[in-house]
Parts: structure tokens; sequence; C-alpha cells
């Protein structure tokens, strides 16, 4: 087996141990301190008290599920591997389509690698829309929770998935979506035994319970429990996530929205402007589509600065960017953005006209992400890493480099 392998100009040793790659969806540092303090999660307890080691990160943005999953498998921000956000506006045909499709995918991932290389690989994703880019020219075992019971040898490398797990096939719009995930991977690890292997869950907890709440600890004491087996196998663990999350609501518990789309019809006129949303994907019934990051088309070039002026006034953005200096700034491929790139404050969250977005499944007060406001992530492994630079910029895409390049081997 080679002793390197090079992934988009970066360099991992081969594993000495299993190593494990947790992405867990929506996970701000608190949920975890939160669980901890409740006495819910006594094996990150033990990380967070010196038996591992435990860094603040950055998250990419846009601050949302499928740029963050493929910049840590790929070990590098969207302006290298073009997967900007969960949509995006293809000025190519004209159409507005799900980023889920490997051939948006612009650079190869460290799975992939490895796995060429002779790796054992294993990918378990909690929904199905990430699971081909997650396991986009990968040999091994690659499935969601989601479609768990359509696995086959030939698409998955594995078959017979719920009798493995030994649960029921989990509704989409549930915690024992996540569940499964840990379990499965759990059930890997004991019989198959990766050597890597990535596992990405759903923020729909996250979505409804706030860090320390009784559903969010439980939460993370069913993924305490199966993280401490995962340890006991000898795995090396880093877990990170995709993104954090906040409230976005006011006192009354109505969602804080712009509106943005009805705005700019107002100013410009109908049908001048177009506002994307890349939080948008098949499963809106916790977030409504809303969230904190937008995209704006403009009809002409010289109205962009006199709009994002006007667009920067509005009550509760935090900052609009034009293409060239948001693709600087947050790292993103200039062709696949807006002529303006919006970013809300931490309470608010942007929409496109008022009619097309359907609250009537938030049963709680909203919760969202995309923007600055949840870039802060955990970045956790259970071993303890020698002293680095304190200047360092983490992020969770070192999440690789954390694992096989930093962390001491059992």
């Amino acid at each position: 087996m080679p002793t390197d392998i090079t992934v988009n100009g970066r360099t991992y040793h081969w594993m000495q141990s299993p190593l494990v790659v947790v992405c867990v969806d929506g996970c701000e540092y608190e949920y975890i301190t939160a669980a901890v303090a409740a006495g819910a999660a006594p094996f990150l307890g033990r990380v967070l008290g010196g038996s591992g080691t435990c860094f603040m990160a950055d998250c990419v943005m846009p601050s949302f599920t499928n740029p963050n999953n493929l910049s840590i498998v790929t070990g590098v921000p969207p302006s290298v591997h073009g997967i900007c956000g969960n949509y995006f506006f293809d000025p190519e045909s004209g159409e507005e389509v799900m980023m889920n499709d490997p051939r948006h995918l612009r650079a190869g991932t460290i799975l992939a690698a490895f796995s060429e290389a002779g790796a054992k690989v294993s990918v378990i994703t909690a929904k199905d829309k990430l699971r081909k880019l997650l396991g986009h020219r990968m040999k091994g075992i690659c499935f969601s929770s989601e479609k768990a019971d359509q696995a086959t040898l030939a698409e998955n490398g594995i078959e017979n998935v719920l009798g493995r797990v030994g649960m029921p096939l989990p509704s989409v719009y549930s915690a024992a979506l996540s569940e499964f995930v840990f379990v499965a991977g759990v059930k890997l690890m004991e019989r198959e035994r990766p050597d890597l292997t990535y596992l990405s869950t759903t923020d729909y907890i996250q979505h409804k319970a706030a860090p320390g709440t009784p559903a969010a600890n439980d939460f993370y004491a069913m993924m305490d429990r199966n993280l401490a087996r995962l340890d006991e196998l000898g795995a090396t663990i880093v877990l990170t996530a995709d993104h954090g999350m906040n409230a976005k609501h006011g006192a009354d518990g109505q969602p804080n929205v712009i509106y943005l789309q009805d705005t700019l019809d107002a100013w410009l006129g109908q049908h001048r402007s177009r506002v994307i949303l890349p939080i948008t994907d098949p499963y809106v019934v916790h977030h409504g589509a809303l969230g904190s990051f937008a995209l704006v088309y403009l009809p002409a070039p010289q109205a962009q600065r006199e709009v994002a002026e006007r667009i920067s006034k509005l009550p509760g953005i935090e900052t609009v960017l034009t293409r060239t200096e948001a693709a600087v700034q947050f790292e993103l491929p200039p062709d696949r953005i807006g002529d303006l790139v919006v970013v809300s404050q931490r309470d608010t969250v942007i929409g496109t006209s008022r009619g097309k977005h359907d609250l009537s499944g938030l049963d709680v007060p909203l919760r969202s992400h995309g923007g600055t406001s949840e870039q802060k992530v955990p970045l956790l492994v259970n071993r303890r890493v020698g002293e680095q630079p304190g200047a360092r910029r983490w992020r969770n895409f070192d999440a690789f480099d954390l694992g096989l390049n930093l962390a001491a081997p059992a």
C-alpha cells in the first residue's frame, strides 16, 4: 500500500488505524458542551476533557449541507470543487437545478483516491441527495439511510442493509434517519472493518431543538453511544459539522424573513431580477427553504452597485457583495454565483416571494443557517494532537488532515 496519497494539492498519510470522519449536520459546538454538561454524552466529555483534541473551525460559505460535505471530502473550498449550494441557477441552460449530480463536481474526493489505491472505504449518508456526490468514482460501500431498503451490491456495494443494521427504514423527517447512519457505521466497523469511513447525518433535530433541550440532548446521547463503540473498536474518530444553526424568529415565534424577490420586483419591476436560495433541496418541511444566504441575478451590470446599496440598508441584512468580491471572500466559483451575494444577520432569513414559501410544516419556531453566523463548528478528534500553530485557521475540511496526518495512532 502507498504511504501517502495526494488529493487536490494536499497530501495524506495512509491510515494506521481505521479512520471515521463524521459530519454532524447543523452541529453548533454548544450542542456538544450542553449534552456533556447534562451527563448525556460521557464519551464526548472525555474527548473534551483531554483524552482527545478539540478545535473551533470555520465551515465554508454558504453554510449549507452540500458545499460543506464536499469540502470535507475533497479537502478544499467550493472555489476548487465547484459545489457552492444545494441548488443553483445554471446560466448555460437558463434553469434552476439541484446541485446533487456528480457532473457539477470539479475535483476528486479523498474517498475515491484512497479506494483507488486499495483502501476499504465506506460512506453512509442520511439523505440520498448527497450519496452520488460523496461516492463519485469511489470503490466500496456507499448508501443512504433514506433509501437503505433499495441498496444493492451493484449500485451501493452492499445489500440487505436493513437486516445488517437491525433497524426499520427511518422516516426522512426523523432523528432515526441519523441514528441509522451511526448504527450502520458501527455494524460495518464490527464486521467489514473499513479503513476509511465517512458518516454524514441530517439536521432535522437541530432545526427543531436548541442546544441543551431534552430533544437535543437525547440526540447527542444516541450519537455519543455509537461514537464510544467506534472508539472501543480502535477507530480514530474525527467529528466536525457542515454548519451551525441559529434561531431565526422574533419574540412572537414568527420567522424574521426578508422576501427579497418581492422587494426587488417592487424596485425594478416584475421579471427584472432573479433571487436564488441555495438552501433549497427536496427536504424543506423543517426550514421552508428559508436560509441566511441568497444569490441575486440582475439585468444590467451597471445596476449592481445601486441595488447592492439598497439591499444593504434593509433591516436584517449583514453583507451584500458583488460576484467578484464574494468569490474572493467566500472562496466560491464565480461562474456559479449571482451578480450579488446577500447574507442576512444571525436572527434573519431570506426568502424569494412570500407566496412561494410554504411554512405550514413549521411546528416550532424557525431555526436555520446559511450565513456567516453559522460558520463556527467543532473539529474534534479522539486522539491527542501535538501543539499546532496558534495562528492556524482551522476549517471543517481539515478533518482528513487532522485524522490522517496529525492525530497520534492508538
